[in-house]
């Protein structure tokens, strides 16, 4: 498997990418002479660390100024990143990038010392990465995550200066993505141990090989700047001369800062969408996100009540809530895994894998259902809470999720709104008997999705156990790894028996609008991870 010379190599059945305007050569309209395009973030940027960042902010920012070795571009296909060719063995476990010669900004050479240096300070017990999990496919990762094994035995070694090999414990057909992802960017060593503690919580503090450097970020001001980096090895491709970032969080004040064109994009909330949806400046942004109502399925009233689980799915009128209640542009989804992350084809997962009674609303049914559930536990009535984020969408979905379930017999809802750190650390307790959570893909494969609810991920926190489930995930990363259409049928069939037995109740698919000037051109918007690529954008003239 080798990238060409002048073409994208490699077809990624994932999330879609959106170009705001056509980068081709032809009628492209004249560059504006100031190359600096205005951006806002509503909240400050946490940390510059590739091992340490969770967060989309500073996910945005490293894809930005760090490359690892390979990118996603256009029509989410992968492109060269720092890899300019790769190779996979026939049995899948054996990955080898050649990497071209490139530079940091500080002039020294980026070498594939640098990914293994990145790669094990990542996986290291004591970095804490929580996004360490993603390299669970590399050889001895367990091990050296619990600290049983040196980072050393890690399955990812230098051989020369321009060859990076990796040895997976198993097949991951998927490997090519997370490579991508900031997780896996290379680390320059001697800058690590020169700021220590201090690494990367500066702009001065850092060293970037990607398309752009941040500058003018002290590691707690609401301003900061990506400025060209003219050691990047595709610096001629970058138009940009600058990205200068502030954080807005009052949505007035962003519009007014937009409409008066201080600043090039603005991302509406419900109240302005409805208002600004017909303007040609809006561009609805399709997130690989799903929020959903998980069951505390360890014990009580919905272990196992598959009724119980159903008659509360289908009293929810998902259309009402998104259109009227959210109105910003999310939808009703039409299952667990978003629309739009995976597609096999022309045949899109959610398509695939869709089960109608699992997203439908038919009060009629669910009262009945209700009822079954009720006599099987023994019970006339009961009283169960419902738990969320206090946001301010957190509050709009039990709210609205309360009036729906009042109308089932014999059932008294009760609600909780508390703060993000405060609701994680009860679903994780299974201290709740519903909670609204939340996920966004951290990669464009179903996978990402489907892997939560397997009985023992951590992730999976109302513990919904199901024999089927569990063995066709397997199956999905293991013998039919390397097969994708027998991998594709297994990440079906988990789905579908996710949403027959209503293991989880999906709410909305979320969706960002987005004010952005007709002069902004080539921006690039991912689903998923990094979402957003400033380099191959650029400003016409406008004036």
């Amino acid at each position: 498997m080798k990238f060409k010379k002048t073409i994208a190599f490699g077809t990624i059945s994932g999330a879609s990418l959106l170009l705001l305007a056509s980068c081709g050569h032809q009628n492209r309209p004249r560059l504006d002479s100031d190359q600096t395009l205005h951006w806002v973030e509503t909240a400050d940027l946490p940390t510059m660390d590739p091992s340490k960042s969770t967060d989309v902010v500073s996910g945005g920012a490293l894809n930005n100024v760090d490359e690892g070795l390979l990118r996603i571009g256009q029509g989410s296909k992968l492109r060269p990143g720092v890899a300019k060719s790769y190779e996979v063995s026939k049995d899948g476990k054996t990955w080898t990038f050649n990497l071209r010669h490139s530079k940091w900004s500080n002039g020294t050479p980026v070498t594939a010392a640098d990914f293994v240096y990145g790669w094990r300070r990542t996986v290291t017990p004591k970095t804490a990465a929580q996004y360490a999990y993603l390299y669970s496919h590399v050889a001895n990762f367990e091990a050296v995550n619990k600290g049983k094994k040196s980072p050393s035995s890690l399955g990812v070694k230098a051989h020369g200066k321009h060859q990076l090999i990796v040895t997976l414990s198993k097949p991951q057909g998927y490997f090519k993505y997370l490579v991508a992802s900031q997780a896996f960017l290379p680390q320059n060593q001697q800058v690590v141990k020169k700021y220590g503690a201090k690494y990367a919580t500066a702009a001065d503090k850092a060293v970037y090989n990607g398309p752009f450097k941040l500058t003018d970020w002290n590691g707690t001001n609401d301003t900061w700047t990506l400025k060209k980096n003219n050691r990047y090895w595709d610096a001629k491709a970058t138009k940009l001369k600058a990205v200068k970032y502030q954080v807005i969080k009052d949505p007035g004040t962003w519009l007014s800062l937009y409409q008066s064109g201080k600043v090039d994009e603005l991302m509406t909330d419900g109240l302005q969408y409805r208002h600004l949806k017909n303007s040609p400046d809006m561009h609805v942004r399709e997130s690989a996100s799903m929020f959903y109502l998980e069951f505390n399925q360890r014990n009580g009233f919905f272990k196992n009540n598959v009724d119980a689980r159903k008659a509360i799915s289908l009293a929810i009128n998902r259309q009402s809530f998104t259109h009227n209640i959210l109105a910003d542009g999310s939808h009703k989804p039409k299952g667990f895994v978003p629309a739009g992350l995976a597609k096999k084809g022309h045949t899109d997962f959610a398509d695939a894998a869709y089960v109608k009674s699992g997203t439908a609303y038919n009060l009629t049914e669910a009262r009945a259902l209700w009822k079954k559930a009720l006599q099987q536990s023994g019970q006339s009535s009961i009283t169960l809470n419902l738990l969320a984020d206090d946001t301010p969408n957190g509050k709009k979905t039990i709210e609205f999720i309360q009036s729906q379930l009042d109308k089932l017999p014999g059932l008294k809802l009760t609600t909780t709104a508390v703060p993000f750190n405060v609701r994680l650390t009860r679903s994780n307790d299974g201290d709740f008997d519903m909670v609204v959570g939340g996920w966004i893909a951290d990669f464009p494969d179903a996978i990402s999705f489907s892997s939560l609810f397997t009985s023992n991920n951590a992730y999976n926190r109302g513990r919904w156990q199901n024999k089927a489930y569990d063995t066709a995930i397997k199956n999905a990363e293991g013998k039919d790894a390397n097969n994708p259409d027998s991998r594709w049928n297994d990440l079906v069939s988990a789905e579908k028996t996710l949403m027959e037995q209503q293991g989880v109740a999906p709410i909305y698919q979320r969706s960002q609008p987005q004010m952005l000037k007709p002069y902004v051109h080539g921006l690039q918007y991912f689903p998923t991870g990094a979402q957003w690529d400033f380099s191959r954008a650029y400003i016409s003239s406008h004036q």
